[in-house]
C-alpha cells in the first residue's frame, strides 16, 4: 500500500472526513472505556445519548451551543480569509470580565436599555481584545497565532485578578466570585424551569447573518479570494489590513457577545472557573462543519454534547473532568488526519511486470 496525490482534491471526503473522524473518535472511546474497566457501549450511551435522553436535557444542550455557536460564527470568516485567530477564548474571558463588571455597575439599573448596553460592552470587549492581535499583526507582521494564544492567557489572569480583587464580592464569604447579577441584568429565558435564554436566537440570527455574507456579498468573494491567494486579493484591489481588521474584530465581538450569554445566562456572575474551553473547541467546531453555516450547527450540537456527556460520565462513571477535553481532542486528531485523504488517496501497491512478459 503506498499513498499518493490526487490529481483534483476529492469533494466528497471533504463531507465524509468528519464522519470517519468521528467515527473514529466513538471506537477510541469505546476502547478506552474499557480500559478503565467501563463497559464501552453502556458508557457511550452515558456520554452521548443520556444527556438528551430528555427535554431539560435538549434545553442543557442549547445552552452549552450557544457560546459555541456565536464563538464559531466569528471564527468561520477569519479562517475563510486564513487569518489564523486562535484567540477566541481570550475574547470571550475579555468580554465577560468588561461585561460583568458593567453588570454590576447597573445592578440598581432599571429600563429596557440595560440589556443592550450589557451585552454591547461585552462585544466591544472581545472587540478590543482582538484589535490588539489586528495591530500586532497588520503594523509589524507579528504572527497572528502566536500573538492570539498569548492574548488568551493574559485574559484568563486579568479575570483571575478581578474576581480575588476589585470585583470579588465583599458579602461572598472570602469566595473568589463576583457578587450574583441583579435580575433585570440577566438574559431573559425562553421558558420557566429551564435555563435557555434569548441569546440563542442572537447566534442563529448571527448564522443566517454569515451566510448571506459569505454567498451574497462583495465582502464573502473578497474572504475567498484572500483565502486562495494573500497576493492575488493584493493584485485585485482588496485592501488587505483593512479586511483583517475587520475580521478579527468582529471574531472578537461574537466572542465577546457569547460570554455575556454565559455571565448574564446560565451562570449569573464572575468566577475564576467561568471558561471551559467555548473558544478553543469552536475551532473544532469550524473545521468540522466545513465553514458552512449548517455544518457549524451541527458540529456545535456535537461538540456541545461533549460537554454534557463529560457532566453525566463524571455522575455516573466516577470518571474525571478532564474527559471531555480527551474527546474534543480525539475528535480534532481524527479530523485532521482525516482530511489527508482529501488531497491524497491509498492505493495497492503495482506489480512489476516483467519485460519478457510485456514482448510475450
Amino acid at each position: 500500500m503506498r499513498i499518493e496525490k490526487r490529481l483534483h482534491d476529492s469533494q466528497l471526503m471533504v463531507y465524509l472526513s468528519p464522519l470517519l473522524a468521528l467515527l473514529l473518535t466513538l471506537i477510541s472511546g469505546a476502547l478506552l472505556f474499557a480500559l478503565l474497566g467501563r463497559p464501552p457501549l453502556g458508557s457511550l450511551y452515558t456520554f452521548f445519548i443520556a444527556p438528551i435522553s430528555d427535554l431539560y436535557g435538549l434545553s442543557e444542550l442549547a445552552v452549552k451551543v450557544t457560546p459555541l455557536l456565536l464563538c464559531a460564527i466569528g471564527l468561520t470568516l477569519c479562517f475563510k480569509a486564513k487569518i489564523w485567530n486562535i484567540g477566541a477564548e481570550g475574547q470571550f474571558v475579555f468580554g465577560a470580565l468588561i461585561g460583568g463588571a458593567v453588570t454590576l455597575q447597573l445592578a440598581e439599573s432599571e429600563g429596557f436599555w440595560v440589556l443592550p448596553v450589557i451585552i454591547a460592552s461585552g462585544a466591544l470587549a472581545g472587540m478590543a481584545w482582538a484589535a490588539i492581535a489586528a495591530l500586532l499583526l497588520t503594523r509589524f507582521n507579528a504572527n497572528e497565532i502566536l500573538t492570539t494564544i498569548m492574548l488568551n492567557y493574559i485574559a484568563v489572569n486579568l479575570l483571575l485578578w478581578a474576581v480575588h480583587g476589585p470585583l470579588k464580592d465583599p458579602d461572598g464569604l472570602n469566595f473568589p466570585e463576583s457578587a450574583l447579577f441583579a435580575s433585570q441584568t440577566l438574559l431573559p429565558v425562553l421558558f420557566e424551569d429551564y435555563r435557555v435564554s434569548i441569546a440563542i436566537f442572537i447566534a442563529l440570527f448571527m448564522l443566517v447573518v454569515i451566510w448571506v455574507v459569505l454567498t451574497r456579498t462583495l465582502l464573502g468573494f473578497q474572504l475567498r479570494v484572500m483565502g486562495e491567494n494573500h497576493n492575488a486579493a493584493r493584485f485585485a484591489g482588496f485592501n488587505s489590513k483593512k479586511l483583517i481588521w475587520l475580521l478579527l474584530c468582529f471574531s472578537g465581538a461574537m466572542a465577546g457577545v457569547a460570554a455575556i450569554s454565559e455571565t448574564n445566562g446560565p451562570v449569573g456572575q464572575l468566577i475564576p472557573t467561568l471558561s471551559l474551553g467555548y473558544g478553543y473547541a469552536a475551532i473544532i467546531v469550524v473545521f468540522m462543519g466545513r465553514m458552512h453555516p449548517l455544518g457549524i450547527l451541527l458540529a456545535s450540537c456535537l461538540l456541545g454534547l461533549t460537554y454534557l456527556g463529560g457532566e453525566m460520565a463524571q455522575i455516573d462513571q466516577g470518571l474525571p473532568k478532564s474527559i471531555t477535553g480527551l474527546f474534543q481532542g480525539m475528535l480534532l486528531f481524527y479530523l485532521l488526519a482525516c482530511d489527508l485523504l482529501i488531497s491524497y488517496r491509498v492505493v495497492p501497491n503495482s506489480r512489476s511486470v516483467k519485460p519478457s512478459a510485456i514482448t510475450q
